[in-house]
């Protein structure tokens, strides 16, 4: 979601801040700004809609000074307006906001009771008034902003800039990531090592709690009982190339089709070739006490754990819960002693799972997790940790790091199964063989890119599109109409093919496509049979198969596409580049903002 970037530096900050601020376009936004501290003012910079709005403003009016704080918003409090973008200030104190203050209502209610006029519609901005009120009476920025903080209920990451020390910057957080950046004589916030990769490649993860002053001579860490404390100095190991689209059209493009290499590297970590195993990480509790898993994620990830509740529960025979994390802690589930609690995540950050992995935790559940960033705060928090390696994904619309998600899981599953009995030495052998086959088979899907792209114009009139799949491929029919609805604006709906005739089989007429995955296999023939049902109310039907599977069934569909035939293990890793590429062509030519489609943001660090 929202991104932050600060500079406390030697020279003029402002292109470096909009710089950070490009960085961090994938994570979604609809406002961006800028704020520096020059000659004893703050100079702020705002615009709606996209940065090169808020470049053309800077262009005019130049916002000198060498220390900095920027901001890209999606909206929650307030629409996405000048007014309402960030920077908020006062006359002493400008801050920039990612997540949101639960109890700013009261807070402003009481603001305004003394007196302060507000000028935007958000609840950050209560946060510049409070600690302004502190360094108005007096007080120093560190005695403010030390005072003020336990007054905020909700989460918040904070980059906070002082008109009368414009030699520091102050920066908090609780439940929203925020890094600190080291350079030479210069100190940095950020989001994320994304944000800070072109300024400096050692950071320090500021943990729950915890607060920064940041100046040219170094950092001050306290944690939320205001002690002094230290926190690790890493290598970020991001790299600015890797956000960068080469020769590709856009972000999502580049990374469906780095989806074979990612894997392969994925799978390297997962997998002994020569030995024919499954290898994971340490682990330090016993995986023969398991008796129940619980998986918990959101969104595409969502999609990853329903497919792995097929794995664990046909391989291990281990039952398997699947909740949204938005959902999870408001029923009140029954975890069991003994229960794995298993988190997927792209970022690593997302709000609602974050909390759900703490619930669990409390309740004594054994922590997994599944990232893409193994820094990031879900990672530091599991007793298993196991990465995905995908590389940065910037794309809003997941794409690499769901086909990473499931190379792991299945490892994973393969893995539980071999330490409680249920699969031999040969079954393991089959299985690691199968994922090793991934990545070619991906490639071979790839192939088809330029008859999908020729496809698209069939699917892009459409007002609404159903996708169709049964077992593993039931999860990925809710995948493809998730992409399509994301980038595309389309209107679409994933089903099990088999419950089609109980109640969806009324939308369909001549202008509902239908979109079926079915690879040859034991329920392609009740696919078939599911497709003639749709075929006799005359609905148009894209058929995704094999070869096999397109001559059995494909003469009576509008358009097929045909993908390798592969073990039904890693279907659901091939059968999604077909559905992203759908999408993504079709997104393509109705001319939608594919990287950062509408009302969307990468890292939702919210609930």
């Amino acid at each position: 979601m929202c991104g932050i970037i600060g500079i406390v530096g030697n020279e003029p900050v402002a292109g470096r801040l909009i710089d950070g601020l490009k960085r961090m376009e994938y994570r979604g936004y609809d406002s961006a700004g800028i704020c520096t501290i020059d000659s004893g003012e703050l100079i702020r910079r705002r615009a709606e809609g996209k940065l090169a709005n808020l470049i053309a403003e800077v262009a005019a009016n130049p916002a000198p000074g060498n220390v900095g704080i920027a901001h890209t918003r999606w909206a929650t409090h307030g629409a996405p307006t000048t007014k309402n973008a960030h920077p908020h200030a006062t006359g002493e104190v400008a801050i920039v906001h990612n997540g949101i203050i639960e109890n700013y209502a009261p807070l402003r209610a009481e603001l305004v009771e003394r007196g302060r006029t507000f000028q935007s519609e958000t609840d950050s901005e209560i946060v510049a008034h409070l600690i302004s009120e502190q360094v108005e009476v007096g007080r120093s920025p560190q005695e403010a902003v030390a005072e003020v903080l336990p007054r905020l209920r909700g989460a918040f990451a904070l980059a906070i800039a002082f008109r009368s020390h414009p030699d520091l910057l102050i920066g908090a957080r609780l439940g929203s990531p925020l890094v600190v950046g080291l350079g030479e004589g210069e100190t940095y916030l950020g989001s994320d090592a994304l944000a800070l990769a072109s300024l400096t490649q050692q950071i320090a993860y500021l943990e729950e709690g915890d607060w920064t002053v940041i100046s040219r001579d170094g950092v001050q860490i306290f944690d939320r009982e205001n002690l002094s404390v230290e926190r690790e100095v890493v290598m970020s190991g991001a790299s600015a190339v890797a956000i960068e689209k080469g020769p590709f059209d856009h972000f999502m493009q580049k990374e469906i089709f780095e989806q074979p290499t990612v894997v392969a590297q994925t799978l390297r970590s997962y997998l002994r070739p020569l030995e024919r195993k499954v290898a994971l990480p340490q682990i330090d509790f016993d995986i023969t006490a398991i008796n129940r898993i619980t998986i918990v994620a959101c969104g595409t990830s969502y999609y990853a754990a329903m497919v792995a509740k097929y794995w664990f529960e046909s391989f291990a025979r281990v039952p398997v819960d699947i909740d949204f994390a938005s959902e999870f802690r408001y029923r009140e589930p029954i975890l069991e002693e003994g229960g794995l609690a298993l988190f997927i995540s792209q970022s690593g950050e997302t709000a609602d799972t974050l909390a759900a992995l703490r619930h669990c935790k409390a309740k004594g559940q054994v922590i997994a997790v599944v990232v893409n960033v193994p820094t990031s705060t879900m990672a530091r928090e599991a007793d298993l940790l196991l990465p995905t390696h995908a590389g940065p994904e910037i794309g809003v619309a997941s794409t690499k790091a769901f086909t990473c998600q499931l190379a792991v899981l299945a490892a994973l599953a393969a893995h539980f199964a071999v330490k409680k009995g249920r699969m031999s030495a040969e079954e393991e052998a089959e299985i690691v063989n199968h994922l090793l086959e991934a990545p070619a088979a991906l490639n071979a899907a790839l192939d088809h890119d330029d008859d999908i792209k020729a496809m698209a114009p069939l699917i892009a009139p459409a007002r609404d599109v159903l996708y169709l799949g049964r077992g593993a491929d039931f999860p990925l029919a809710l995948e493809g109409a998730l992409k399509l609805k994301e980038i595309s604006y389309i209107h679409a709906e994933g089903y099990a093919a088999g419950e089609m005739k109980h109640g969806p089989i009324a939308l369909i007429d001549k202008d509902v496509p239908v979109i079926v995955l079915a690879p040859s296999g034991p329920l392609f023939e009740k696919t078939v049979s599911n497709m003639q049902e749709v075929a006799a109310r005359g609905g148009r039907i894209v058929l995704i198969s094999d070869e096999q599977g397109l001559a059995e069934a494909g003469a009576a569909c509008m358009a097929t596409i045909a993908m390798p035939k592969v073990h039904p293990l890693i279907a659901p890793l091939v059968y999604a580049v077909p559905v992203q590429l759908l999408a993504y062509h079709v997104a393509c030519l109705k001319g939608t903002d594919v990287d950062q489609p509408r009302n969307l943001a990468k890292s939702v660090t919210v609930e």
